[in-house]
């Protein structure tokens, strides 16, 4: 089967093509698409051989088009965001991962949930943003929607029930609990955040990760979007989702149904287990992930999760209650306010000062359509770059 993988510099994309490559028998890389890594989608498409390669930096693909032809590679160069709505909906794809980080990433996943593709969901943003709209794309395109974050996809193993978008809701399940590793700052004391540098908070205790999705988890922003991501993908309410730090990362998510037993998926943290899962799904796939040593894993702890350290998580679930444009604002503040902190123009303990103050700016709409999420989208990304800077000012 053809599988385009989209986000496929970073560590993601690199994780897929490692379990693509010991099942060639089985898939062949169609497209493969990054922002401006060229160096890095060189060697893969050297690798891999797709028959495209996507760029969206206009530079930068010339440079990759270039390299590729000295190379005598038959690789297409394609680029421009709209070529990633174009091979997302491929007719030689049956397979897309979605791993582009960000709200960059909307618009292709919406493309491959229209085409009917099986969607491999690594972009948690996307589907925050969208929200509804985007299960109402797979469910109308006729999509296979598989969660790929580890937890969405532990929760989907050990949960009895249809395929997200499937319109089947989980029967019997009392609650969920989302696991967090606690990120790099979980015993930090609280007054020593405000001087954090990103080296800091990109330094994760368990996963390697993008800067991105590195500051989220150091913020545990990243758990609050899967709150609302988890609502969404198995249609509960988030009264039914309940956060638990678990700093081993070795339970990846549980399900407690109502005649109390509890079903939990377990493994090392690596990505390539949950990969493997969505890509052979209903069927399993080697992932050249270690066996689990559970001896040498005990003890696993879990602890809830100190709000105080952690704001992020009462905004997110706040705004899971809220619902319509309100998780794109979330989401687009955030992204603004990480940037800020990476270029060192934030401090950290600000970057969830600046969503609260965006959040509360926000005028709550239901969302008809794909223009009422892109419209709450630059509202907030332009009311948080205003709030960035009142922030630098009272820091400085």
């Amino acid at each position: 089967m053809g599988v385009a993988v989209l986000g496929s510099t970073g560590s993601i994309g690199v994780h897929t093509l490692d379990v693509l490559g010991r099942h060639r028998d089985r898939y062949r890389v169609v497209a493969l698409a990054a922002n401006s890594n060229v160096e890095r989608l060189r060697q893969q498409c050297l690798m891999y051989r797709p028959r495209f390669a996507v760029v969206v930096d206009a530079a930068a693909a010339d440079v990759l088009a270039q390299t590729l032809r000295a190379a005598g590679s038959g690789t297409q160069v394609l680029q421009g965001a709209q070529a990633l709505i174009q091979i997302a909906a491929h007719e030689d794809v049956g397979i897309v991962m979605a791993a582009i980080v960000g709200a960059a990433g909307l618009a292709s996943s919406l493309a491959a949930a229209r085409a009917g593709k099986r969607i491999l969901l690594a972009n948690k943003e996307a589907l925050v943003m969208s929200g509804p709209l985007f299960m109402q794309a797979v469910r109308e395109g006729g999509a296979t929607l598989v969660p790929v974050d580890s937890e969405h996809n532990a929760i989907f193993q050990c949960m009895a029930g249809g395929l997200p978008g499937s319109g089947r809701a989980p029967q019997g399940v009392r609650r969920v609990l989302l696991t967090a590793s606690g990120g790099p700052f979980l015993r930090t004391p609280v007054r020593a955040l405000r001087t954090v540098t990103p080296e800091q908070a990109c330094a994760h205790p368990r996963w390697v990760m993008g800067r991105k999705i590195s500051v989220d988890s150091a913020t545990l922003m990243n758990k609050g979007l899967e709150l609302i991501e988890a609502c969404l993908l198995f249609d509960l309410p988030p009264a039914q989702i309940e956060i638990v730090v678990h700093p081993q990362s070795i339970v990846h998510s549980l399900v407690e149904y109502v005649d109390g037993s509890v079903l939990a998926q377990m493994g090392n943290p690596d990505m390539r287990t949950p990969i493997a899962h969505a890509l052979g799904w209903p069927s399993r796939l080697a992932s050249g992930v270690e066996s689990l040593d559970i001896l040498r894993a005990a003890p696993l702890d879990f602890e809830a999760p100190d709000l105080e350290r952690f704001p992020s998580l009462r905004l997110a679930r706040a705004v899971a209650e809220a619902g319509g444009t309100t998780p794109a604002a979330l989401n687009a503040a955030n992204e603004i306010a990480v940037g800020a902190f990476l270029e060192r123009r934030l401090a950290f303990m600000d970057i969830p000062v600046v969503v609260e103050t965006v959040l509360e700016r926000h005028d709550e709409a239901a969302a008809h359509s794909l223009d009422d999420v892109l419209a709450a989208d630059a509202w907030a990304r332009r009311e948080a770059q205003a709030a960035v800077i009142a922030a630098a000012g009272v820091s400085a």
